[in-house]
């Protein structure tokens, strides 16, 4: 797979959009391909083990060239379509259609886009979008809780990388009730 096939453009401040969801689709089928080769040459002879999922791939946008970028903005131009502006016309009505189709949601887990470089993360490179068990953060929350088994297979983490990730969430909850009960001694 090369980078002039990537479906994204860069605004005139350096910052990397995603072109329509077939041409993620397509990236995304070409990624699983090039990963599993790499699984499966890293692989020991002697290791029974093998690995049921493909890692998250992350493409850097600092790394294409402007030719590449251009001749991807030209193959899969914008489309524009209606999308949910609310949770509420996301999980009810015309929209509620699962598994959601509009990737570029920020609480979709297909692909993640880093504010602060651009680049983006490939959840599930082996995947289709349609092919996602869950496709929405929002629709989990909604379920209520769940293990960190169950969070690291809907998205694609290890089970110790969730149990980081919560107590990093949990440390910045704590700071923050912390800076609040000193608000009362300001003034």
């Amino acid at each position: 797979m090369t980078f002039e096939e990537l479906p994204i453009s860069v605004d005139n401040e350096g910052k990397a959009t995603l072109g329509n969801a077939g041409a993620i689709r397509a990236q995304g089928a070409a990624a699983a391909a090039a990963t599993a080769e790499i699984f499966d040459d890293d692989l020991d002879d002697g290791d029974s083990r093998r690995r049921d999922r493909v890692r998250a791939r992350t493409i850097s946008i600092k790394r294409l060239s402007k030719r590449e970028l251009e001749r991807g903005r030209q193959q899969y131009p914008e489309t524009d379509y209606q999308r949910p502006m609310s949770r509420a016309e996301c999980a009810q009505g015309e929209f509620a259609d699962r598994p959601c189709p509009f990737v570029s949601c920020k609480y979709h887990l297909f692909l993640d886009v880093s504010e602060r470089t651009g680049a983006i993360k490939l959840n599930f490179p082996d995947l289709e979008v349609w092919d996602l068990p869950e496709s929405c953060a929002l629709d989990i929350a909604d379920r209520g809780g769940i293990t960190l088994e169950e969070v690291g297979v809907i998205m694609n983490l290890t089970r110790e990388r969730i149990r980081q990730l919560e107590t990093k969430g949990l440390a910045k909850l704590k700071a923050l009730n912390e800076m609040a009960a000193l608000q009362d001694y300001c003034e």
